[in-house]
């Protein structure tokens, strides 16, 4: 077992637990990089650790009621014969490592792009008032989209082993706009769960998984994972849904080839940014009123006690 290892697992199972996303884009360059592991050893030992630390997460959730089965299940039946079918497809291709740099970087692009889009989408939101308060069980599940997001995730990461997070959540975000981050994460962390599992499969199968490294992932992760869902089941929207940005823009650039310096020196820069446009903002309004967590009591938001009509995500 590997103490740095541990520590730098508990970091980024934080980050999943919290928001869904980044695992394999945070991980895994985390082992090569900072500990020399193989890339081949390194992504195979991660995808084993995960059928592990992904289902720690998706319980909290499931405890919580904040995961919409349904979605989870049509997700499923579109990720996992497309995660088998990647990894075939990635050995007919042939020039397997050019073949998978490719999808990663188009992978990034899409992200970067994601990123961007739920900033603008959280500003527009702002300006307008709008706000994700639609329940788990108010949601209208459009099964065709859905699996669609499932096989490209499924092919995403049967080719990449990548991307069963940060990429998915991106997608359902797009898919069904009105459902909360704390829904979100949920759906996604539950989701990964199989798909993680038949990408696993093949890592036993194909590749060369470390089981010391997937030791020393696992003792780190998992009690991070669970603090990290336990935060994100409970914690208002304003708060994990910055965070989930950044982990998706971390990922981004991750893929799309920039430095593990240059990447740091990119999310402090933005976090120094938008903490000063908080600021900002909070001088020139400072009775501006807080938007609500979904389920909280009308009383304690302000808003007149009595029957409303319920929102639905269409």
């Amino acid at each position: 077992m590997n103490f740095y290892v541990v520590l730098g697992s508990a970091v980024v199972g934080l980050l999943v637990g919290l928001t869904g996303a980044g695992g394999g884009a945070l991980m895994t360059p985390m082992l090569i990089l900072l500990f020399g592991i193989k890339p081949s050893a390194a992504i195979s030992s991660d995808l084993v650790a995960a059928v592990v630390m992904r289902p720690v997460g998706a319980a909290v959730h499931l405890h919580k009621r904040t995961v919409n089965l349904r979605l989870v299940g049509w997700m499923t039946l579109g990720s996992v014969p497309m995660a088998f079918f990647g990894a075939w497809l990635l050995r007919r291709v042939g020039h397997g490592h050019s073949a998978q740099q490719n999808v990663e970087t188009a992978l990034g692009a899409a992200l970067l792009t994601g990123a961007a889009a739920m900033v603008f989408r959280a500003v527009l939101d702002r300006r307008s008032a709008r706000q994700r308060t639609a329940m788990v069980r108010q949601v209208q599940v459009r099964p065709v989209p859905t699996v669609a997001i499932g096989m490209i995730g499924g092919l995403i990461v049967g080719m990449t082993s990548v991307g069963s997070g940060s990429l998915m959540i991106v997608l359902l975000l797009f898919t069904y706009p009105l459902l909360s981050a704390r829904q979100l994460v949920g759906t996604d962390l539950t989701q990964a769960v199989p798909l993680t599992a038949a990408a696993a499969l093949g890592a036993l199968a194909f590749g060369h998984v470390e089981f010391g490294v997937t030791a020393s992932i696992v003792i780190g992760s998992v009690p991070a994972v669970l603090a990290g869902a336990m935060l994100s089941s409970r914690a208002p929207d304003r708060y994990i849904r910055p965070v989930i940005t950044l982990v998706i823009l971390a990922s981004g650039l991750k893929y799309v080839g920039v430095g593990t310096t240059a990447v740091g020196v990119t999310l402090g820069a933005v976090v120094v940014v938008a903490g000063g446009y908080w600021l900002g903002r909070r001088m020139i309004q400072p009775n501006e009123p807080t938007v609500a967590a979904p389920g909280m009591p009308p009383a304690a938001r302000g808003d007149p006690v009595g029957p409303v009509d319920d929102a639905r995500v269409r």
